[in-house]
């Protein structure tokens, strides 16, 4: 057995798996805000009646329909425990919500946008199960680009892999015509020659863009400058915060470079004034990644205290011009407005939330006064209840997207309008119980950290693996779990939502219990030395795209905020939206979700060995980081599989 120091070692093995453990991972002029659409929908199953709505829907002259972060969560949120009801509207409800705005736009004689802010890959079934040779969310993004959207951007789970990549290039952005914007984010591709070269995801692949008498920019992924239906002119840039963890071959421009190095492609694409400018970014509209209650350096919004740099860029140029900014990436909702000539929102996770936006203009020469002036600008957010409203009374009259079937992995999974079932269900599930992070305490019975690595993850391990006799204790992120786990049948999809990514476990053996069992507090920041060192790994982490920190703290605000709505019989669970807009940015009221702290990683319970009794320490991570000299891989079994292992034995 090798030697090993035990505080010092522990700490140098600390740093070790440091590198390992990571996861992808107003109403009128008194609420300048966008309002958020809940994704609800009155149907069979789950069998829940919806609120009425709140209030009526104001109209503008522009008006724009927001989604971010959807991650594949297309067939809505099925399960029957609240908060899932709120969300059980489906990607075919919400294409029917679409038609019938723009259908009441028509009529009104407005322009309706509809717009994405990015990452539609990693986090469902439909997403992650596709078939060996596959390629994530390929299938699921030709339903995707089945809706009329007006300008989407990047995001940044759309780039951890390149052949992901590569397919949103070939066949995603095309279907775009130059509205897929990626203004800083390139891929390198071989040109009609064979040559290497890198070009925006979001250009044509080496093709003419059509309809240029409506889309006339010449460089069309860096910004889309067009013509809406009513004669008003919209210039549109799609930017992706500073991620750092994209895969060889893609690349990311810092948005400082972008707009300093970049000026003149900049410059060029905001010089002739349209009547707005809409910015699409997969970044957060508001508030530092590390302290949300102190809004001065993140992303989009604030890079410094001196202001968002795109935002500033802009208004260099047309200090009075309105703008949209619309963001994405933490998951959270939010709203701001920089001046009173802009509003920035943010549209929450998981087809959760709709996010709207009214623009209020007048008409002829009052218009073009108001909007040469410096006075604020209106921003009419109202609320609406329902993402679909009961459309018709006959099947045939219902939208085509939902009798579709959705094929999934060789299984030849399907899924219909009553019943989604992407992979059989393995097992019947916790019956009677919800497995919850963080709205069950850590470590408790119901937490679903403390079932997936105190027993899930030890089950799947042990399987067909000649040192699972041999103590160990195995950590991983917490933020590995993406969603929870709901009483009733465990499917296939279930296990993907829960933990999507694919990622190894790896070990290292022979490590005296007296080693291994300080690891897991020094990872979590056990003693004030630590701090500066975890800080620093947490930024880097959020460069990567973890935005479980950012989540957790808004949740736990919205508890700390509003707890006593709980003691409301009529209120059910759901998300209870505090920003920086005016008014009530909820269409429909809600208690907040219990919050629990939890920490950043979690392990495996000790083992009752002495001290100096050798065990194997087992840590989750990507496959490409394996390069210590004592790391060896521990088992084939992947993360992402390791629920449904364990369900097929203990959920019977």
């Amino acid at each position: 057995m090798t030697h090993y120091g035990s505080l010092a070692k522990a700490v140098q093995i600390t740093g070790t798996l440091l590198l390992y453990l990571r996861t992808r991972v107003g109403i009128s002029i008194s609420r300048a805000i966008g309002y958020y659409f809940e994704s609800y929908i009155k149907k069979s199953c789950p069998p829940h009646e919806s609120s009425p709505p709140t209030r009526p829907l104001e109209w503008g002259d522009i008006n724009i329909i927001h989604t971010t972060d959807s991650h594949g969560w297309l067939l809505g949120h099925q399960k029957p425990s609240f908060p899932e009801p709120n969300y059980s509207g489906d990607l075919g409800d919400f294409s029917s919500f679409v038609s019938h705005m723009k259908e009441i736009a028509e009529k009104r004689d407005v322009d309706l946008l509809l717009i994405d802010s990015g990452d539609l890959h990693d986090g469902t079934g439909l997403t992650d199960g596709f078939p060996a040779g596959g390629v994530d969310a390929h299938d699921a993004n030709e339903f995707f680009k089945q809706l009329p959207y007006d300008v989407l951007a990047i995001g940044n789970h759309e780039l951890y892999i390149y052949a992901n990549a590569l397919d949103m290039y070939n066949n995603f952005a095309p279907r775009f015509n130059g509205r897929y914007l990626t203004s800083n984010v390139n891929i390198t591709v071989a040109d009609k020659h064979g040559k290497s070269v890198t070009v925006p995801i979001g250009s044509e692949p080496f093709r003419e863009v059509q309809d240029a008498e409506v889309w006339f920019s010449h460089a069309p992924v860096f910004h889309a400058a067009h013509t809406v239906s009513r004669g008003r002119k919209v210039t549109s840039l799609g930017v992706l915060y500073d991620f750092t963890d994209n895969d060889h071959n893609t690349t990311v421009q810092k948005v400082e470079d972008m707009v300093k190095e970049a000026w003149m492609q900049f410059a060029d694409a905001i010089k002739e004034e349209p009547d707005i400018f809409i910015l699409v970014g997969h970044m957060p509209v508001a508030r530092d990644n590390c302290e949300p209650s102190t809004p001065t350096h993140v992303t989009l919004t604030y890079l410094s205290r001196e202001g968002p740099l795109v935002f500033n860029a802009v208004r260099a140029v047309h200090p009075h011009t309105p703008i949209i900014i619309l963001g994405g990436h933490s998951h959270v909702r939010d709203c701001l407005q920089p001046d009173g000539r802009s509003m920035s929102l943010e549209s929450g996770r998981y087809m959760e939330t709709v996010g709207g936006c009214i623009h209020a203009t007048c008409s002829g020469q009052a218009r073009q006064q108001q909007e040469s002036s410096t006075k604020n600008i209106t921003f009419s957010g109202d609320i609406w209840i329902r993402i679909a409203l009961p459309i018709s009374s006959t099947p045939a009259e219902r939208l085509e997207l939902r009798h579709l079937h959705w094929k999934l992995a060789q299984e030849g999974s399907e899924c219909s309008r009553q019943e989604i079932r992407p992979g059989l269900p393995i097992r019947d599930g916790p019956t009677g119980f919800h497995l919850s992070q963080p709205r069950s305490p850590y470590p408790s019975n119901n937490s679903l950290l403390t079932q997936f690595i105190e027993n899930a993850v030890p089950v799947a391990l042990a399987i067909n693996n000649t040192r699972a006799s041999i103590p160990s204790i195995a950590i991983t992120n917490s933020g590995s779990q993406r969603f929870d786990i709901y009483a009733g049948p465990f499917t296939k999809n279930d296990q993907l939502t829960v933990s999507p990514f694919a990622d190894a476990f790896l070990y290292i053996p022979e490590l005296p219990l007296s080693v291994a069992s300080q690891i897991l507090p020094l990872l979590n920041n056990a003693g004030a030395e630590n701090r500066r060192s975890l800080d620093e790994h947490e930024a880097e982490l959020w460069g990567r795209g973890v935005v479980d920190h950012r989540y957790r703290r808004w949740m736990e605000e919205m508890d700390r905020r509003h707890s006593e709505r709980r003691a409301a019989q009529n209120l059910t669970l759901g998300y209870v939206t505090q920003d920086s807009c005016p008014g009530i940015g909820d269409d429909i009221p809600h208690a907040p979700i219990p919050f629990n702290p939890v920490p950043d990683f979690i392990g495996s319970k000790t083992p009752d060995v002495s001290a100096d009794t050798p065990i194997d320490l087992i840590f989750r991570a990507e496959c490409e980081n394996v390069h210590a000299a004592d790391v060896q891989s521990y088992s084939p079994v992947l993360s992402n599989q390791a629920w449904g292992l364990y369900a097929q034995v203990a959920w019977n």
